[in-house]
């Protein structure tokens, strides 16, 4: 944990020490949640877990609206399934809590979400002598939970920790306010409130986890844009500058995608035992700048693609449809998953194709499709045994069992063995003659990627493989020197290394 402070306007204390909030200074401890006990936001937490339900929510979200944030906070409630023992938790506050129990004060949670979470929060944690909020009609936030408090509990009679600029109405009435990994201005803020002031931080402000959010490691897929300008060996000035066009292009949207991906994958992520440290998962960014995010992220991807043309924007629109159809609803259903998956890997061939003008050839199709039909098996198959060895029998948000896992492999061998075949078949073609002098060194190619295949089932058979395989080929060193010698092979066919 990063070392905690908490100062009366100029006082620190090192972690791990208690942080001093005595409960003499007064009998009860109000705390708040989102933002605050959670490094989360659960009106934000609970439309994701629904739109992942159910992507007809946000019209119900918008009518339930009309009548009050509280009542679409009961809505949403109602039509998600959030795991309240997997949310993130801010362990520095837990510690005041535990430390103002121990000094022998009461702590409430109060929280303008909805009741029914509250009290399952609070039945979680074990932390809290009484839990209210927001009620499908009132929004318990800003001066209602200030005048809901002065009437429990009597103005200046309690203590009250918060993280936002609603919470400076509820300061003001409090015998002491404590923030929460709040902003410099907002501290300022709320020591001119003329109130005893403390201010707690448990977690750095930094960029680094909004650039993680973007995955920018995944955006070595989106190389496969360059395939159609290297297939046809046209290198020209006004071709690879379409091509890298279309790389940003394809980054911004794919970004775009593994953020909402991420959002209504909350729940799956957190009880995955690496993807739970993933930026929105973990809480390290607030889920409720994602959808901001996301769309900011499509608004920039289609400024490139609109650049390139209507045919390369047609088809970024088709994979952005593609892309939420699966996140949505098609990473649920066994084998479609898979073929959808092999689909997208494929789009950005196409994609390639589109932004240069390039025909794109049958034969580079259909060893795309294969191929990728093989690593997306691969990755569904590394899934499956982690899911087995964690002692569960169903695939966390898939369609598989674990039992699935010979068929789930098998295909992977079988979809990568026939891409093999296609490059062969492929090498025999008319019109390799026209596009290499030394066609016979493609052969070469073909046995390196038998070994590639193979050695890739081999390590996903033993679980050793990483949940995505172009990332493990990445990383792999055996994997590199394999594309090395495709790409010497390549060089040689094209005459350009003999």
């Amino acid at each position: 944990m990063e070392s905690d402070t908490l100062s009366a306007h100029s006082r620190s204390f090192p972690d791990p020490a208690p942080l001093p909030v005595a409960a003499a200074i007064s009998p009860v401890l109000v705390v708040d949640l989102d933002g605050t006990l959670l490094a989360s936001d659960m009106l934000h937490e609970t439309f994701w877990s629904a739109v992942g339900r159910d992507w007809t929510i946000p019209v119900r979200a918008g009518l339930a609206l009309l009548r009050g944030k509280a009542a679409l906070k009961r809505v949403l409630a109602a039509a998600a399934a959030v795991d309240v023992t997997l949310l993130p938790y801010d362990p520095g506050v837990i510690a005041e809590i535990a430390a103002w129990r121990d000094g022998g004060g009461r702590v409430v949670l109060v929280t303008a979400s909805d009741q029914a979470l509250a009290e399952a929060i609070a039945a979680h944690l074990g932390l809290f002598d009484e839990t209210h909020g927001s009620d499908g009609a009132q929004n318990l936030k800003g001066p209602v939970k200030a005048a809901f408090l002065n009437a429990r509990f009597g103005a200046g009679c309690y203590a009250y920790m918060g993280d936002s600029a609603a919470d400076l109405e509820v300061w003001r009435h409090a015998a002491r306010a404590i923030t929460v990994n709040a902003p410099a201005d907002l501290r300022r803020r709320a020591e001119a409130l003329g109130v005893e002031t403390a201010h707690l931080v448990t977690r750095p402000r930094t960029p680094g986890p909004y650039l993680r959010a973007l995955r920018p490691h995944q955006w070595l897929k989106n190389l496969l844009v360059f395939m159609p300008m290297l297939a046809a060996h046209d290198l020209s000035a006004g071709t690879v500058a379409a091509s890298l066009l279309a790389f940003l292009g394809f980054s911004l949207i794919a970004s775009s995608v593994y953020v909402i991906n991420d959002l209504i994958d909350l729940d799956a992520d957190r009880a995955h035992p690496r993807k739970r440290r993933r930026p929105f998962a973990s809480g390290a960014v607030p889920i409720a700048r994602g959808g901001a995010l996301g769309l900011g992220l499509i608004a920039a991807g289609a400024l490139a693609a609109l650049a390139l043309g209507p045919t390369f924007a047609a088809v970024m629109l088709g994979y952005l449809v593609v892309t939420f159809a699966y996140s949505f609803v098609l990473k649920r259903r066994a084998i479609i998953d898979i073929c959808v998956l092999a689909g997208l890997y494929t789009i950005r061939i196409i994609a390639g194709g589109a932004a240069t003008g390039i025909e794109l050839s049958v034969w580079l199709l259909a060893f795309s499709m294969f191929f990728f039909l093989s690593l997306a098996a691969v990755k569904r198959q590394a899934e499956l045994i982690d899911t087995l060895r964690r002692g569960q029998e169903i695939a966390r948000g898939r369609g598989y069992r674990v039992e699935d896992l010979p068929l789930v492999g098998a295909m992977s061998v079988a979809a990568g063995y026939v891409s093999v075949l296609v490059m062969a078949l492929y090498v025999n073609a008319a019109e390799v003659v026209e596009l290499y002098p030394h066609p016979a060194a493609l052969w070469g190619i073909c046995a390196v990627l038998l070994y590639w295949l193979s050695r890739t089932a081999l390590i996903t058979h033993r679980g050793e493989m990483h949940d995505d395989p172009v990332i493990f080929a990445a990383r792999d060193r055996v994997s590199r020197i394999c594309g090395l010698v495709i790409l010497s092979f390549a060089l040689v066919a094209s005459g350009r290394l003999v």
